[in-house]
């Protein structure tokens, strides 16, 4: 019997920089838990008083990197997806975001932001088989992934950008 799905909600946070370069924040998870060293969205799993996925993407979103709710300009609602290593289902929303915002990071989940071209993300240069370990993953895995300033970019959060990235290039939302 397959073990049931944890759901959780992240916010894909999207920007124009001083320049009009389209880009994404990134999070860069502390090591520990399931998803520690790993680059990903603001996000988390439902509490009891979020009205939905949404509330919970904006709710973790302000607790993990400091976003005011009412700053971000949902664009989307992306289709879940299941991570294939932890057991999540992942419900994603596209969120513009105000150039220029100061993100204040919750240091107990949170080690680092990095803020990449979406133009990067979707160059199928950046791929490649890297490295990834972390204390969940001590023994290390081989992973199709992009190298972001030295971190590496894969699974969930890999995927969920593969089926955006061509869509924000495309210019589907106003952002």
């Amino acid at each position: 019997m397959a073990t049931p799905l944890t759901d959780a909600a992240v916010l894909v946070p999207v920007f124009r920089d001083l320049d009009d370069v389209l880009r994404t924040l990134l999070v860069v998870r502390s090591d520990h838990g399931r998803h520690g060293n790993q680059l990903g969205f603001p996000g988390g799993k439902p509490e009891p008083h979020d009205a939905d996925f949404l509330a919970t993407a904006l709710r973790e979103a302000e607790e993990e990197v400091g976003l005011d709710p009412a700053a971000v300009d949902v664009l989307a609602a992306l289709d879940p997806l299941e991570t294939q290593q932890t057991g999540f289902r992942v419900y994603a929303y596209l969120g513009r975001v105000p150039h220029g915002t100061v993100w204040r990071l919750d240091a107990t989940e949170i080690v680092g932001l990095l803020t990449p071209t979406v133009e990067q993300l979707g160059n199928p240069a950046a791929r490649a088989t890297l490295p990834f370990t972390s204390s969940h993953f001590p023994e290390g895995l081989m992973v199709e992934g992009i190298d972001v300033d030295g971190h590496v970019l894969w699974g969930m959060t890999l995927r969920l950008l593969d089926q955006l990235v061509p869509r924000l290039l495309a210019g589907e939302w106003p952002v």
